[in-house]
């Protein structure tokens, strides 16, 4: 196949345990041991884990007492998000020393677009090269790059020699790449998509590449046209230098578990108050709003409403998160309540963004 629109050169960096390998880099007493950002009590979850700790099986939005007893040497560090902020700002400052066209999609991992670069360098594989070199110099920490054609490959071929490692998927390997990949890897297919897609018979890119895109609609709505594609190394959509948020929220975890409504009103004009303040300093209002609640047993529900017209004001925003929390009766003790507002005014600004038929070039230098 010849592909008729212009290939990109994307790389995907992520930071290795960022917020833990922070922690063990600024106090040297916890390197090499297994380490958890977060709190260790019963109230407690886990932000983030060093690789030492991973090995026990320790994850991200783990309860902390489900953690220390799957490691009971695991040491637990309160996060320090203005540090890891600072060490973000530095990582990013070498980004732009390559290219304008930088995605940030978090504070340890960015898009970047390096088709044209400040450098003048043809090979991406050679300029993540240089940026994973130059993080560790400036910051002391690893980091991992995947590059390829794509964001969604350049962003699984990143999770491929972690920690500390990088993978090119070239042009003409993208197909054979997809093809063996375990449905589990693709960006986007969640937990509970891979156990359907399983009983569909769906184990691999192969297998799933094999379903007519009228199968996938009628199984997975629409992101069935996405698995279509992508899988076919299609995935078209650029590097955002400014990325427009699709939510604005806040929540708040409880030191005690609430059983009754009352107690949640004064948590949920805090919440109100605190999502006003961000979405005033962004300048963004929106006509959805979502109450988020986390049960005690870590069940989670969503209940939305959506309003005719936008809104940013705390008083709306808690008369309708009140109207919600009442709409049925609570399954369980409460230990998170959030709000969060979605169909946003900047969505009337974003393009969107057309799905089109890419074929591979083989002779693209990498």
């Amino acid at each position: 196949m010849d592909f008729d629109f212009p290939l990109r050169k994307i790389i995907h960096v992520d930071m290795d345990a960022f917020y833990a390998s922070v922690e063990q880099h600024d106090n040297p007493e916890l390197k090499g041991k297994p380490v958890a950002v977060g709190g260790g009590s019963k109230r407690g979850v886990v932000s983030a884990a060093s690789y030492e700790a991973r090995k026990f099986g320790v994850r991200s939005a783990m309860a902390g007492y489900i953690a220390r007893r799957n490691c009971p040497d695991l040491i637990f560090v309160k996060p320090r998000f203005d540090r890891y902020k600072e060490v973000s700002q530095q990582v990013r400052k070498i980004f732009f020393e390559y290219t304008d066209l930088v995605e940030p999609l978090s504070l340890d991992e960015a898009y970047l677009d390096v088709t044209e670069n400040k450098k003048g360098n043809p090979s991406a594989t050679l300029i993540a090269k240089e940026i994973r070199e130059k993080i560790l110099e400036s910051t002391g920490l690893t980091a991992s790059a995947g590059i390829s054609i794509n964001k969604f490959i350049a962003k699984v071929a990143s999770d491929y020699n972690k920690p500390n490692g990088q993978k090119t998927v070239n042009p003409e390997e993208v197909i054979e790449f997809l093809e063996d990949l375990d449905i589990r890897k693709f960006y986007g297919v969640g937990k509970v998509t891979a156990e359907k897609m399983y009983k569909l018979g769906i184990f691999t890119g192969k297998d799933l590449k094999q379903k007519p895109i009228e199968f996938l609609d009628s199984n997975f709505g629409k992101s069935g046209k996405y698995y279509y594609y992508v899988v076919r190394g299609i995935h078209n959509s650029e590097v955002k230098p400014h990325r427009i948020p699709k939510s604005v929220g806040a929540e708040r975890t409880f030191f005690e578990n609430l059983s009754s409504e009352i107690f949640m009103l004064e948590k949920l004009e805090n919440i109100a108050n605190e999502l006003e303040r961000r979405l005033k300093k962004s300048k963004i209002s929106g006509k959805t709003i979502t109450l988020k609640i986390k049960y005690s047993d870590f069940t989670l529900q969503t209940r939305s409403k959506t309003l005719p017209y936008y809104i940013a004001d705390k008083e709306l925003i808690l008369e309708t998160a009140k109207e919600l929390l009442y709409q049925s009766s609570l399954e369980n003790s409460v230990r998170l309540l959030g709000i969060s507002l979605a169909n946003l005014n900047t969505e009337k600004k974003e393009k969107k963004e057309k799905e089109e038929f890419v074929s591979v070039q083989l002779k693209f230098d990498f």
